[in-house]
């Protein structure tokens, strides 16, 4: 095991990504090829970034990268709501999960301006 696994910002992300792999397999056809696919790529290259982030010196272009990458997270997880892949349940689950990664990374990015 290396130390970047043992970060709760790689952690809280890898929980992600174990619930969108989850709750993508009980979309709708339609969805689940186009926007369940988009969401699991999106949230590997979001584990992917913080893994490079902390492997350097300079964080801060990584990570800003890193949030953007959780924003289409974001939008694409209220799309599925809105369009009724996933329940207001679900929905709070998993974006409860998002503003955990959200909250740790901006925390991250602000001490890297320090």
């Amino acid at each position: 095991m290396s130390k970047y696994d043992e970060l709760p910002v790689y952690k809280a992300t890898y929980d992600l990504l174990l619930a969108i792999f989850v709750f993508t397999k009980n979309f709708s056809r339609e969805f689940k090829y186009t926007v369940g696919e988009s969401l699991k790529k999106e949230t590997i290259e979001l584990i992917t970034l913080i893994y490079r982030a902390n492997s350097r010196r300079d964080k801060s272009e990584t990570i800003q990268t890193a949030r953007e990458h959780i924003e289409v997270i974001r939008l694409l997880i209220r799309l599925m709501k809105d369009m009724r892949q996933i329940g207001l349940k679900k929905f709070v689950e998993i974006k409860e999960k998002v503003e955990n990664v959200s909250k740790q990374l901006a925390g991250r990015q602000k001490s890297q301006k320090k």
